[in-house]
């Protein structure tokens, strides 16, 4: 079994992934730090892929604060809009745009449209690096099916929560308990993931 680092450099910038990977990594046996501590700055997202954007951000953080780095890429994809927006879910509404503002695209894209037809899904890869060199680095996917609905409900969560409905649920993401959440996010599955190939060493 894998020894887990004492220290593990989360590479992300967001508040609430910040919040929801130290509730998902409580007694696990990581201390998280964030790169802001470090004075790391978010590296350009130019991957075309979850995987890609994930590693990018990893190996920034690994590079500049000498420490092994966990970083996640994570977006929603719909159906009706041909997978979008995807890769740029964070940035949907353009660079720099709040959560709400890239919600607002979303629903506003999605006017009208049948609610049969608003099948979606959130996807997270998790990646884990011990340096900014390691040509091995430990992966996590997960996928949580669902669907958009055409408002908001719910003070939970953060991003397209407040309007995204798991598949066999009524609650959008924003109205289930955070503690539920983690046991059944897409970044649980992939943290799930990451966590089981991890205690199985490298």
């Amino acid at each position: 079994m894998a020894a887990a680092p004492s220290s593990v450099v989360l590479a992300s910038s967001n508040a609430g992934k910040l919040r929801e990977f130290s509730e998902l990594f409580a007694g696990r046996g990581f201390t998280l730090a964030r790169q802001s501590d470090f004075g790391i700055e978010p590296p350009p997202e130019t991957g075309s892929t979850f995987l890609e954007n994930a590693l990018i951000k990893a190996r920034n953080a690994a590079r500049i604060s000498g420490l092994p780095a966990i970083a996640d890429d994570s977006g929603i994809e719909v159906d009706a809009l041909g997978g979008a927006p995807g890769v740029h879910s964070a940035r949907f509404a353009g660079e720099g745009a709040s959560d709400e503002a890239n919600l607002d695209k979303l629903l506003s894209a999605l006017e009208g449209v049948d609610p049969l037809r608003r099948g979606a899904r959130y996807r997270c890869v998790i990646v884990y690096v011990a340096s900014a060199g390691d040509e091995s680095p430990l992966i996590g996917e997960g996928c949580w099916e669902g669907s958009i609905i055409a408002g908001r409900r719910g003070t939970g969560g953060f991003g397209y929560d407040p309007s995204f409905v798991p598949a066999g649920d009524t609650r959008t993401v924003a109205e289930i308990p955070a503690q539920e959440k983690n046991l059944k996010s897409h970044r649980a599955q992939a943290l799930g993931e990451f966590l089981a190939r991890f205690s199985r060493g490298r």
